[in-house]
């Protein structure tokens, strides 16, 4: 098993995380971030490996602005370098990596704009993934977005979406079972639709699972994963979430 934690780490002095205004945009700006956030995120790499945590998840704000619109520079030539040396780390170390875009990339969005830059900002996170030429098994995870007033409609066009994304960002994708719409029992539906493979939130799952038992559920998602893959990921709460189980 590996274990690690996501994106922050509090015992570094650095944050891979940096960002700055809009109205402060420059690509002398974006450089000089930009290339804070990647020295960090390799010396946060490092320690985890030093205290074995192999298992990592990237943040999305490692290039500011890299989806957005004002966007002008050639981040991915500019950089691609440090990614490469970054992945060789990743790879020889056999870390897992992850990223997890934030609640403003909603693929089954009924709002055309905000599908739009969804597909926008997913293409960020692959193509992070792919200058570190990081096999498949690093992964761009997602929940299966809003309800809009009609669940089945909103889930039928989530799936829709996925099929006809990109094959690159669909080898990157999968989904998480969230706390207050979209319980596994709806991940697995989706799965059975598209084969999207589905990582697990326990803590999630404590706020909905519809009864259902912790263990047929753990069976139940690790089946949605390519045995090639060798994968499975959980996700825990701070508190213990297998406690009275």
């Amino acid at each position: 098993m590996k274990i690690g934690y996501p994106c922050i780490n509090l015992t570094l002095d650095c944050r891979s995380s940096k960002t700055f205004r809009l109205k402060n945009y420059s690509s002398e700006k974006l450089i000089h971030i930009s290339h804070v956030n990647i020295k960090c995120l390799f010396e946060i790499l490092k320690f985890n490996v030093f205290y074995s945590f192999y298992f990592f998840r990237i943040t999305s704000d490692l290039i500011p602005f890299a989806s957005h619109p004002i966007m002008n520079f050639n981040w991915q030539d500019r950089f691609k370098p440090e990614f490469k040396k970054i992945g060789n780390f990743i790879k020889e170390n056999q870390i897992r990596i992850s990223m997890h875009p934030g609640q403003y990339t909603v693929l089954n969005s009924n709002n055309q704009k905000v599908f739009k830059n969804s597909i926008k900002d997913l293409e960020y996170h692959v193509e992070i993934l792919d200058l570190m030429e990081l096999n498949k098994t690093a992964k761009v995870q997602i929940h299966i977005g809003g309800v809009y007033g009609d669940k089945k409609t909103s889930l039928e066009r989530f799936k829709k979406r996925y099929l006809n994304l990109e094959e690159r960002i669909k080898n990157r994708l999968i989904i998480e079972n969230d706390d207050k719409s979209y319980d596994l029992n709806d991940c697995l539906n989706t799965n059975e639709s598209t084969g999207i493979p589905i990582a697990f939130d326990i803590y999630h799952y404590k706020c909905l699972n519809n009864g259902k038992d912790l263990h047929d559920a753990f069976n139940l998602f690790t089946q949605t994963w390519e045995k090639d893959d060798g994968i499975t990921i959980v996700h825990y709460s701070s508190k213990n979430p297998l406690k009275g189980q």
